[in-house]
């Protein structure tokens, strides 16, 4: 990495990289979302979680710009306005409930309201309504559902099923829809325009940035997508070697306060014309 740009912004994922493996947001974390604050450093998340889903996150973190959930399938501001929205087309959201289905993959289905699985005592439901503060519904999908569908989750703790779910999206649907895993044992569909990468962009659109000057900081597949289209990228520690083999640097894990150290080392550390880049792989 050359770039020596300053940053305007830093882009965060939220989990595996801002909170712990119990999601917790720590001290550490809160103290280098004020450190940036303080800076005039923007800083924003990006999550596969729904907007909602991060709402526990405005307050401690003083959060002011927008939210990006569903990987960028809905944007919306601190008082949850919608900014952008960017829904399955519903054609292909039946393929693709379809092609989960098929897959012997439980599915679940977030629309602009609710969240739809198909067995409320299914794998990581449960885990998953404690993450984002949200009950899910069982039911059976409706058309109205599949209208309005930002995202869906092809679920399972078999990882190779779920692998072989997603090259089965994406051998039949294409540049139809964005087919990432958020985990290895989730499987996210959503609009094409709804990818971390995507976010990149229409943060710096929004606020009037040069992507160059936006640093990014993930620790999953979904997350490199963000890392490609921003100046400086930041893989924690917890991320796998494929993942980091994408990013500028990389730091501790989420357990190590992986997050604080990194706005410390790469991000304010960056004063006036910047310092250059730590050469890949460089760990604090």
């Amino acid at each position: 990495m050359t770039d020596v740009s300053p940053i305007d912004l830093l882009l965060s994922d939220v989990d595996g990289t801002l909170v712990t493996h119990d999601k917790v947001l720590t001290k550490a974390a809160i103290a280098a979302a004020q450190r940036l604050h303080a800076a005039h450093i923007g800083f924003a998340l990006t999550s596969a979680r729904p907007p909602w889903g991060m709402r526990m996150l405005v307050e401690p973190l003083a959060l002011r710009l927008p939210l990006a959930g569903f990987n960028g399938g809905l944007i919306v501001d601190t008082a949850f306005n919608v900014l952008e929205s960017h829904p399955i087309a519903p054609p292909v959201a039946e393929a693709a409930v379809r092609l989960v289905q098929a897959s012997g993959l439980d599915l679940w289905v977030y629309t602009a309201n609710d969240w739809v699985v198909s067995a409320a005592d299914g794998a990581h439901v449960e885990r998953e309504a404690w993450i984002i503060a949200m009950e899910p519904v069982a039911r059976p999908l409706t058309p109205a559902d599949l209208a309005q569908a930002y995202k869906i989750v092809g679920v399972g703790d078999d990882h190779d099923k779920v692998a072989a779910a997603h090259e089965a999206v994406t051998a039949h649907l294409g540049e139809a829809v964005s087919a990432s895993r958020s985990a290895p044992y989730f499987l996210d569909i959503t609009n094409p325009r709804a990818n971390k990468g995507a976010v990149v962009h229409a943060l710096a659109d929004r606020l009037g940035l040069s992507p160059a000057r936006i640093a990014t900081i993930g620790d999953m597949p979904n997350d490199v997508l963000m890392f490609a289209q921003s100046g400086f990228s930041i893989a924690m520690g917890n991320a796998t070697p494929e993942v980091q083999a994408h990013a500028s640097v990389v730091t501790a894990s989420n357990e190590d306060d992986g997050f604080a150290r990194a706005v410390e080392r790469f991000i304010l550390s960056r004063e006036g014309s910047a310092v250059p880049a730590a050469p890949h792989g460089v760990t604090p």
